[in-house]
């Protein structure tokens, strides 16, 4: 079983920036990635870290202002946002994936970017 616990989100003006954090209690992760869903929406990829390694995936909506990255020792990932934008308020979901096709998820955290 692994558990997931999100931080970090907020109220920003546009072109803030935050940096959510995804604590990973479980091992033997291959992945850890970020979704996110705005209100009316479906839940929408944002980006993916590999656990071994540090290969990375985007979305092409956030790629160049987001980034993902991972503390192995603290077991967590986290994704600076720069440069906010109105259509990035969403709650961030992380969501890690193991071998054999388990997946679990956070309980999500709320960004609100104000314009």
């Amino acid at each position: 079983q692994v558990q997931l616990t999100e931080s970090g989100g907020g109220l920003v003006q546009a072109g803030g920036s935050l940096r959510l954090s995804c604590a990973a209690s479980g091992r033997a992760l291959s992945n850890i990635d970020w979704f996110r869903q705005a209100p009316g929406k479906e839940r929408e990829f944002v980006a993916t870290i590999w656990w071994s390694g540090s290969s990375t995936v985007y979305a092409d909506s956030v790629k160049g202002r987001f980034t993902i990255s991972k503390d192995n020792a603290k077991n967590t990932v986290y994704l600076q946002m720069n440069g906010l934008k109105p259509e990035d308020t969403a709650v961030y979901y992380c969501k890690a994936r193991r071998m054999g096709g388990f997946e679990y998820w956070g309980q999500g955290t709320q960004v609100t970017v104000s314009s």
